[in-house]
């Protein structure tokens, strides 16, 4: 797999709460204009909504434990400020539900910024993706024109599906057909099981799913879109606060060496420090 490099993207350039929350956040109830943050952050414990089926930024560890590189850079943001550390696992789908209705205070789980600018409060971007789409090795699929009549699989409310309904659309169009399914590690059982022909999914997922299974997956080296991850809040004041802090203790932790350490954690799960782009 081709990892991108920072130089080369930026040359190419809980539930009845949530129920209550969706009723009005998905009725289109106003937003909270976002003004700049001069208050003084003020917070006990940090919630940190993820999908525990998104590695290597957060999955569920061999012993049953959440595990994954975000969670990790969290808690080390949490260590610094004084702050508990809670993981909540979440239904994708209902993230918005969920921080609307305080269940968590951040989405923060390779969480693509791009299209989203007026939806949340983000931290600065961290790190470099892209929308990508994976097939079996003996499959004959080279670029994205030959996915035409194939099935390809995506995760519901993904950055990958979003793409294939926007700019991508005309690609998509081609296809047999776009199913979407709950998590990736499910999507993969489907592309392995030959019950799919592809999956669209974000780089780092395909670098997982590739390094853990070399000898069957392979990655078309065109890519649907390229994009940054960030750490989402809710919108307004008090989110932009939370997110201008968290950026400046990403800083700091990359500076003092322990974003490197964590890349190299995870590594072998596809994990690549020069897609850090936060200085």
């Amino acid at each position: 797999m081709k990892n991108l490099t920072r130089r080369g993207f930026l040359g190419a350039g809980a539930a009845a709460a949530a129920v209550a929350a969706m009723g009005l956040a998905g009725c289109g109830g106003s937003k909270t204009e976002q003004k700049p943050a001069d208050s003084e952050v003020s917070l006990d414990t940090l919630i940190v909504g993820f999908d525990a089926a998104y590695p290597p930024y957060g999955f569920v560890a061999d012993d049953g434990s959440y595990t994954g590189f975000d969670l990790d850079l969290a808690q080390a943001v949490c260590e610094m400020e004084g702050w508990e550390f809670k993981a909540e696992p979440i239904d994708w789908d209902a993230k918005d539900a969920l921080l609307g209705a305080g269940t968590i205070n951040c989405i923060w789980n390779g969480f693509t910024i791009e299209g989203r600018e007026d939806e949340y409060s983000f931290t600065e971007p961290y790190m470099i993706n892209a929308q990508v789409v994976v097939t079996k090795k003996d499959a004959g699929i080279a670029a994205l024109a030959d996915l035409k009549d194939k099935i390809v699989l995506t995760q519901k409310g993904s950055a990958a599906l979003e793409v294939l309904q926007g700019d991508k659309k005309d690609v998509a169009d081609t296809f047999k057909e776009l199913q979407t399914i709950a998590d990736y590690n499910n999507a993969f059982m489907q592309l392995e099981s030959g019950a799919v022909d592809a999956v669209a999914c974000d780089l780092s997922i395909a670098a997982f799913q590739m390094a853990a299974k070399p000898d069957t997956f392979t990655q078309i080296e065109e890519t649907l879109s390229e994009e940054h991850y960030g750490v989402g809040f809710l919108l307004g004041d008090e989110g932009a606060a939370l997110a201008d802090k968290i950026t400046e203790d990403l800083r700091k932790l990359n500076d003092e060496g322990k974003v490197k350490e964590l890349c190299e954690k995870y590594a072998e799960q596809g994990m690549a420090y020069e897609n850090w782009v936060l200085d």
